[in-house]
């Protein structure tokens, strides 16, 4: 005689594909995109970058200027920010906002095109002299007590060593644990700054400071007078440098640029996805992973830079002969 439960379960409407008395998954609650919601994502998102800038100078032991305190207990961004009268606008989002009035265009972006070509001009100018520089990016919001913090120091240290700048966006965090390390060491140090809607300031170990009002201004710097990047554990800032840097080599614009992803474990995620899942659906070849560097070893690091910079000078001596 069937027991109860087996009786329950004889009695149950069987789910399609699945055996009866499977216990059925519940699908997870799909939240509903809106621009309502894209609104409140886009001001929390500039509140976070915000917030860990502040942060990063905080955990340096840098007091917070008064701007940047009123601005950090505002609860929300001004739902003004893109009228050019009330509140600050940066150039980037006067640039890429679309133009109000049809002739918008014939007022003012023939003038923001002179703008960007100055702009252009002195970071030509300031950067033409630096040398072999390598380019560092990570998290503002790395204390001097995080291991990755150290690592960066090192880093520019063990560079100014081998007559490498170092070039940084100026921030705190990892960037300035690498400017840290390379003026102790005597070498160059770089910061490469961006208007925000907020006072970003730099930290106090760049000797030269660039500021840069458009984001892909600032870019082309950073690639230009680059022989390598270095990537430390950061966020989307971060993660677009290093996809801009593969990109370019990917597409033949840049050779032999070293590309080093520092931290092993931060990166391990990412690398298993893009090998199984971009890499799988051929949506890039296998190869391009070997574009990327990956060490926790700031003297590896290091090493692995030198001889790809050596390699560069003999290439670009060779090509300089085919013309």
């Amino acid at each position: 005689m069937p027991t109860v439960k087996a009786k329950a379960s004889a009695g149950a409407k069987p789910t399609a594909g699945k055996p009866a008395g499977a216990k059925t998954k519940k699908s997870p609650v799909k939240r509903r995109h809106s621009p309502e919601r894209l609104q409140t994502a886009e001001q929390a998102a500039v509140q976070g970058v915000q917030a860990r800038l502040i942060e990063g100078h905080a955990m340096a032991g840098r007091a917070v200027s008064p701007a940047q305190a009123k601005a950090a207990e505002r609860t929300r961004i001004d739902d003004a920010i893109r009228n050019v009268v009330d509140a600050y606008v940066t150039e980037d989002e006067k640039l890429l906002q679309g133009p109000w009035h049809a002739d918008d265009f014939t007022r003012t972006d023939p003038w923001r095109v002179l703008r960007i070509q100055g702009e252009f001009i002195e970071g030509f100018d300031k950067l033409a002299n630096i040398g072999k520089a390598v380019t560092v990016f990570g998290s503002a919001r790395t204390s001097p007590d995080d291991p990755q913090y150290q690592a960066a120091e090192m880093l520019g240290g063990l560079l100014a060593e081998h007559g490498f700048a170092t070039i940084t966006g100026a921030g705190p965090g990892i960037m300035e644990a690498a400017n840290k390390g390379a003026k102790l060491a005597g070498g160059r140090s770089i910061g490469c700054n961006i208007e925000l809607p907020f006072e970003q300031g730099s930290n106090p170990y760049v000797d030269t400071l660039v500021n840069f009002r458009y984001f892909f201004v600032r870019k082309t710097m950073f690639i230009k007078y680059s022989v390598a990047f270095v990537i430390f554990p950061g966020g989307f800032g971060t993660l677009d440098e290093l996809f801009e840097a593969v990109t370019l080599i990917q597409t033949g614009k840049i050779s032999q640029f070293p590309v080093v992803l520092f931290g092993r474990a931060y990166w391990a995620g990412l690398m298993r996805w893009l090998g199984s899942k971009v890499a799988g659906e051929k949506k890039i070849s296998p190869g391009d992973l070997d574009l990327m560097f990956l060490t926790d070893d700031p003297e590896e690091a290091v090493e692995f830079i030198a001889a790809a910079h050596e390699a560069q000078v003999v290439s670009s001596i060779n090509r300089s002969e085919r013309r």
